[in-house]
């Protein structure tokens, strides 16, 4: 009876374990630079390589191009599903070189809604967006936006940007929330503040490090991020690969659902 018992035990335990590790999910955000590396070569395996190697579950990529001239008029998002096994969603914010130019994610999780919000602009020469999915993560609805906000001196487009960030998770704050991508603003500007306010910055919950993404070859600045909402996920690791497989660095988040 004794032996059934402890059998029994160790079975819960195990199924506990297991079901534990099922609750976590791994996210990346990286400026892919159209997936031109320093070596100035366009490699998408080296890029899904890394993917791979960190094992990231949802991918944020900013700088994705799709029939543009510089790449040969390839749709990086659809060559980037296939490399990874991912399911690719793709945004065009404008018009480039014949093509299109703008935000993509890859999820092995379900897309379940898919919609895209182009910014209004003060600078009008190219159009940014932040392109939003629902996602089935674990059998749970996850809110996830990635974004490339301004890169010009001052914050007055960030800020802008960022407005209507807060907008979207004001209608989605019944979903756990995390918004990815390239902020072009250090943790000391103004923009990081206003983000601040309305959703948690997850590297400074997850990680001690400086959390450097740019440039690659020598990063001294962090301005890639993931914001999260953090009532319902929590973020427990945090790290930034080294690659040179683009001009920045990817950022790496794992989080666990509550």
């Amino acid at each position: 009876m004794a032996k059934r018992y402890l059998l029994f035990l160790g079975l819960v335990v195990a199924l506990s374990i297991n079901a534990y590790a099922a609750e976590t999910f791994r996210v990346m955000t990286y400026n892919i630079h159209h997936g031109e590396g320093l070596d100035h070569k366009v490699d998408l395996p080296r890029i899904a390589a890394l993917i791979k190697k960190e094992k990231a579950d949802i991918v944020a990529l900013q700088e994705v191009d799709k029939g543009v001239k510089r790449t040969a008029g390839r749709d990086l998002t659809a060559e980037m599903a296939k490399l990874t096994g991912m399911t690719g969603v793709f945004s065009n914010n404008f018009h480039f070189q014949g093509g299109e130019y703008g935000n993509a994610i890859l999820t092995r999780f379900p897309v379940l809604k898919r919609t895209n919000l182009h910014y209004q602009m003060l600078y009008t020469n190219e159009q940014r967006g932040a392109l939003q999915v629902t996602l089935d993560v674990h059998g749970r609805h996850l809110y996830f936006v990635d974004t490339h906000v301004d890169f010009r001196p001052g914050d007055a487009e960030r800020l802008k940007n960022v407005g209507e960030l807060a907008q979207l998770v004001t209608a989605h704050r019944e979903l756990p929330i995390i918004i990815c991508g390239d902020f072009n603003s250090t943790p000391k500007s103004s923009t990081h503040q206003a983000m601040a306010a309305i959703l948690d910055d997850a590297w400074l919950l997850a990680s001690k490090d400086a959390g450097y993404s740019f440039p690659a070859d020598k990063p001294d600045r962090r301005i890639d991020y993931q914001w999260v909402s953090h009532a319902t996920i929590t973020p427990v690791r945090a790290w930034v690969p080294d690659t040179e497989a683009s001009d920045h660095r990817p950022v790496m988040v794992e989080f666990e659902l509550k």
